[in-house]
């Protein structure tokens, strides 16, 4: 049966999982790679990776698909008087953490609230400015002797959200930068379980991109492949943010196009959207993508590579947004282009040098 990605972008989004702290997400996905993949692996830094091995002679291409699995968070600075102050782990805007629920992952898992001073008792200057994140603290109803033997300083912070099914084929939740691209991958890899491809595939959940592409930094370098695609998150359209500036929700994947990526990646991806009528639209990123495709493309002497957008409404806060048609469409497209992939594709994308004859460029 095809993946149910509902079911599977609940199960992702309401799992823990800060940069450099992903361990329940990853028990998760490596269960769910499982499912359809020859192979499951963690390497050094926590990234899962799977490999779904091709038909082709050996020794074979590979290409490694990439989205990452950690998301942004906050960690213990300082307990006072039974109150917990924190910083963020990654990209949070302050006023998109006053009143939100929150887990402490101390001793045990402790529920929270982030709070600050009520507005009733603010000067009026103060009433129309953003609180600082040193202003802010969690309340997890204890007392200072209480706290301090189930929290320490670094303990890390989650933010608490269920997953929330929306009209149409709307859903929103945390986390779904990048969960929404994991999940794109496990859609590509059980299509791929009906498709004779002649390539290996390595599917990878990389760590702490959040905080510096890390893990993906790592395992193209680990892996080696001939070629990459990375698929992340861009912002979808919504009120306020201009429409040039944003994607449309519903009308698949992003294909992105730029210096990050390789221009044949790009056509290629562009070519199996259109042989098997998936729906794409396009996105010029005319400098750094900020994506794991920035890390993978320049790994050990640089690796061809392409990036998918998955639109996303309120990037950076717990109701992130999206289309589950748009993640399905996702892993259907990097299956497609796996599918065309055949022993010569590489020469076909690689960049080739003019040929020299008589000690000159023709």
């Amino acid at each position: 049966m095809p993946v149910d990605v509902e079911q599977l972008l609940r199960k992702l989004s309401e799992a823990s999982g800060v940069s450099g702290y992903e361990v329940e997400i990853r028990s998760i996905v490596t269960a769910a790679f499982s499912e359809s993949a020859d192979e499951v692996r963690h390497d050094s830094m926590g990234n899962v990776i799977a490999l779904q091995r091709g038909v082709g002679d050996m020794p074979r291409h590979s290409i490694m698909l990439a989205a990452h699995l950690d998301e942004i968070g906050l960690m213990v600075t300082q307990i006072k008087e039974g109150f917990i102050q924190f910083d963020t782990v990654g990209g949070f805007d302050p006023r998109a953490l006053l009143g939100q629920l929150v887990v402490i992952h101390g001793r045990c898992a402790l529920p929270g609230v982030i709070s600050s001073r009520p507005p009733h008792v603010l000067s009026a200057a103060d009433r129309n400015k953003v609180i600082p994140i040193d202003q802010l603290y969690i309340d997890v109803g204890l007392r200072q002797t209480d706290l301090e033997g189930l929290v320490r300083v670094g303990d890390l912070i989650s933010l608490k959200q269920d997953f929330l099914r929306l009209r149409g084929d709307m859903a929103s939740g945390k986390a779904m930068d990048d969960r929404a691209g994991v999940a794109s991958l496990l859609v590509c890899l059980d299509e791929l379980t009906r498709v004779r491809h002649l390539w290996d595939v390595y599917a990878v959940a990389t760590v702490q991109e959040e905080v510096g592409l890390k893990g993906a930094i790592t395992s193209a370098f680990g892996l080696a492949p001939d070629l990459g695609i990375a698929v992340d998150v861009g912002f979808g359209h919504q009120p306020g943010v201009p429409e040039a500036e944003t994607l449309p929700i519903g009308k698949g994947p992003a294909v992105a196009i730029g210096p990050n990526v390789h221009p044949k990646m790009f056509e290629r991806l562009v070519k199996a959207a259109k042989d098997y009528e998936i729906a794409y639209v396009t996105e010029a990123i005319p400098g750094r993508s900020g994506t794991d495709a920035w890390a993978i493309q320049v790994a050990r002497e640089g690796i061809p590579t392409g990036l998918l957008s998955i639109p996303v409404r309120y990037m950076h806060t717990v109701v992130e947004t999206v289309n589950l048609k748009d993640v399905s469409r996702t892993g259907r497209l990097m299956a497609a282009f796996i599918a065309q992939l055949d022993g010569d594709a590489l020469d076909a994308i690689s960049w080739k040098l003019p040929s020299v004859q008589d000690g000159a460029a023709s």
